[in-house]
């Protein structure tokens, strides 16, 4: 029995004789881990019902994120889960990259809801284009063909195991900014600034990723911005930057940029 079907807990039970609850109250802190490994994420495990018998099958799919936090991927109408998907868009996916040690030791996140398959020619569509292949940029490649899709999950609830005896149960206003007041304006302005941030400082973003993100030289590119932080891209690499606190505007955004460096650069 593994940590996750109960183990970890009646192994407690029998040793301390305490019962832990198996579900935490959520909060804050476990909210800003759960849209991180959202934001994260390259890949996940997608869940679907198999339309030839409702049986449950789980492949792999390349991932990228919304302004709001909403997954999105790329899929091939030849793939055996998008053609579940047309039939029935309920699906899950799980997405948190194991590290050294214990897989279960480390964060992951399940999310439940359904999928959307985004209309071409759409500002929605167009949106999740950039941000994928932003991250993905081999996609580039098939993106565009006629039988390739977007498609973005709308999130109903989720379950976050952050490691042992730390459960919580979450629903979509856990995971998902909407109606955040930063959020108008950083659609309208992000492409703009993910350009003019990889055009002109490159020198900043390295300072990003090495000092702030602790990762180790690379050929760092910014990716996004949403108002929780930015995602910065090195081929299969990523880091993320959170905003301490979290930006209230659109307009906060390049003050919060020149502070980020000034503290990269150990000013100040």
């Amino acid at each position: 029995m593994d940590e996750a079907s109960g183990g970890g807990t009646l192994l407690r039970e029998a040793v301390t004789g305490e019962r832990p609850e198996t579900v935490l109250e959520t909060d804050e802190t476990a909210r800003a881990l759960a849209r991180t490994l959202i934001r994260e994420a390259r890949f996940g495990a997608l869940g679907v019902l198999d339309p030839a018998d409702g049986a449950p099958f789980v492949s792999r799919v390349a991932l990228a994120c919304e302004l709001d936090g909403r997954p999105v991927m790329l899929v091939s109408e030849l793939s055996r889960h998008t053609q579940a998907l047309r039939a029935d868009p309920r699906c899950s996916l799980l997405v948190g990259e194991p590290g050294k040690g214990d897989p279960l030791a480390h964060p992951r996140l399940s999310i439940t809801g359904e999928a959307l398959f985004l209309e071409r020619d759409t500002p929605e569509h167009a949106a999740a284009r950039r941000r994928f292949l932003a991250r993905h940029p081999k996609a580039k490649l098939y993106a565009d063909f006629a039988d390739f899709s977007f498609v973005r999950l709308d999130m109903a609830r989720a379950s976050l195991n952050g490691g042992f005896a730390r459960a919580y149960a979450m629903g979509e206003e856990d995971l998902r900014l909407r109606d955040h007041p930063a959020l108008e304006g950083l659609a309208a302005m992000e492409e703009g600034a993910v350009a003019h941030m990889n055009e002109g400082h490159l020198d900043a973003i390295a300072l990003y990723a090495e000092k702030l993100a602790g990762r180790t030289p690379g050929n760092w590119r910014m990716t996004s911005f949403d108002p929780e932080g930015m995602d910065l891209a090195d081929g299969d690499r990523v880091a993320r930057i959170a905003f301490e606190p979290p930006l209230e505007s659109a307009a906060e955004l390049r003050s919060r940029l020149v502070a980020l460096a000034k503290a990269a650069r150990g000013e100040g």
